[in-house]
């Protein structure tokens, strides 16, 4: 995905901020692509025949979002879960999901805090309308011992201390797949010669962060 469909302009990750981030944890590599077992673990579940699967996707949100799940889609396929893809324009898709209509989503996120905790908190805490936690957590997915890592790093002020939390709990929500983390799409600006903007990572582009070329 990263390199061929988007041309090298992402980096394939399995952690929920990327490098340089807080939180992010180089430990958490993308396990290599294996059919075989993929095949081996379905079959072990008791879908040896596999099994059909819509994918659902924007269209007009992330740099080539349709296209990403229809790859994806072809991925799943190969491995016997038979997939097909219905795109919508983000105006649709997002209150579907809301709701919870999609069994399976492709979905984008991005750190406004600068470090794990808001995304980990949006995505993946244990929904709870009363406290807020989870309110994108479309897919339900709960573990308390997840919770308690995020909570205990969250009421932290030591940093080392905070960031540690956050890597465990990062790691608790991986190894349970509560979500596929696929790759970080990478900003791109375009200027004149005569401007120099200072790159983001929440990808804004703000007038007072653009100067003049020396």
């Amino acid at each position: 995905l990263a390199e061929r469909l988007l041309l090298g302009e992402a980096e394939p990750t399995l952690n929920v901020v990327p490098a340089g981030l807080f939180g992010h944890d180089t430990a958490l590599t993308p396990p290599p692509a294996n059919l075989l077992e993929a095949r081996r673990l379905l079959s072990e579940a008791g879908y040896g025949n596999g099994f059909s699967l819509t994918l659902h996707a924007p269209n007009d949100r992330f740099v080539s979002d349709e296209r990403v799940a229809q790859a994806i889609g072809q991925m799943f396929t190969r491995i016997g879960v038979r997939t097909q893809i219905e795109a919508l324009p983000w105006t649709v898709f997002a209150p579907r999901a809301s709701r919870l209509e999609f069994g399976a989503m492709l979905v984008g996120a991005n750190s406004i805090t600068g470090e794990a905790s808001g995304i980990l908190r949006l995505l993946l805490a244990t929904f709870n309308r009363e406290s807020g936690a989870g309110p994108l957590n479309r897919g339900r997915y709960s573990n308390p011992e997840f919770d308690r890592l995020l909570g205990t790093a969250l009421a932290t002020l030591d940093d080392p201390t905070r960031e540690r939390l956050l890597r465990q709990a990062v790691r608790v929500a991986m190894t349970d797949v509560g979500i596929v983390p696929l790759y970080f799409q990478k900003s791109i600006w375009g200027h004149r010669a005569a401007m120099v903007p200072t790159p983001r990572a929440d990808e804004q582009t703000l007038a007072h962060f653009i100067r003049a070329a020396r």
